[in-house]
């Protein structure tokens, strides 16, 4: 069972157990572009308490420049060395894993996030916000020219996705011998300011579903995240904790990277779907009702 905090001691004890925090944001730190109330106080703490703190988040929607434009807006404090999104881990898993030769291309499913990563990366791609695919024109294999340097195709949350960009990356994965299938993450849904909305999970499931293929996922819960971070980070697993708000990717993800988790109720998990009569068997090993609850170690 996990313990579920309430009092200063239990807090104070959790501040002084772990030096590196990984936060992830949506439904954590805030809703769309609502704060959770005391999130910036509580960071605000930890940091002057010596904490190292990182946002590891799967939004790939947006790069790591453009997600420290939000944190900026909201007046979260944040440098670009703190964020981790599944759009970087992505670009840097073609570029460094799969090392993509200069000359071969990526098809992309996504938005303007994932452009900018693989761009920093030199991985060369097509497909994405290009006009000629946001389109809702219907697509036809007749006027469709086949380009033989495709070797990935990578879907991520992309709300102008159509059937022009799923009929195109299907044919770069059945037609280009070798070519990938990668997602960026496997989130079902994400939460919105106000409420649930279809996530990158959802746009890549009809490419599954036609291909009968699962894809190579980059994000939480996969250790391909975790990897990209210790890569540029030290820091002692034992001494971290990892805080979400989604069992099967946040927790999920602490746990196969042997960090402590502790899970806030401002997002997609409720009390219900860990204490209830079918509680996941995914137990974090701390459980808050909101990251704003931490404030109480200052008498706030």
């Amino acid at each position: 069972m996990p313990a579920h905090l309430t009092t200063r001691p239990e807090y104070s004890l959790l501040i002084d157990r772990y030096d590196t925090w990984m936060f992830d944001c949506d439904g954590v730190l805030w809703h769309g572009d609502r704060l959770i109330e005391g999130a910036v106080e509580v960071l605000e703490i930890l940091r002057k308490r010596g904490k190292r703190i990182l946002f590891v988040t799967n939004n790939a929607s947006k790069s790591r420049k453009s997600y420290k434009a939000k944190f900026d807006t909201l007046g979260v404090e944040a440098s670009v060395d703190e964020i981790y999104g599944s759009a970087y881990a992505s670009a840097v898993y073609i570029s460094s894993v799969m090392k993509l030769p200069k000359d071969k291309k990526v098809y992309v499913i996504g938005m303007a996030g994932i452009e900018e990563e693989l761009r920093e990366e030199g991985v060369s791609f097509i497909g994405g916000t290009d006009p000629a695919d946001c389109t809702l024109e219907p697509f036809s294999l007749s006027s469709f020219t086949l380009d033989p340097d495709v070797q990935a195709v990578l879907c991520g949350l992309d709300l102008s996705v159509n059937y022009t960009k799923l009929s195109k990356a299907f044919q770069y994965l059945t037609r280009n011998p070798g070519c990938q299938f990668l997602v960026t993450n496997e989130d079902s849904t994400f939460p919105s300011a106000n409420g649930l909305l279809p996530g990158a999970g959802a746009i890549s499931a009809p490419l599954r579903f036609a291909l009968e293929k699962d894809p190579i996922s980059i994000g939480k819960p996969a250790k391909t995240m975790l990897d990209c971070i210790q890569a540029k980070v030290k820091f002692d697993p034992e001494r971290t904790i990892m805080i979400g708000d989604r069992l099967n990717t946040d927790i999920l993800f602490g746990q196969a990277g042997g960090l402590a988790t502790l899970l806030v109720l401002t997002g997609i998990t409720s009390k219900q779907d860990i204490t209830g009569p079918n509680a996941s068997p995914i137990v974090p090993d701390y459980v808050t009702q909101s990251i704003g609850d931490l404030r109480v170690v200052d008498g706030q």
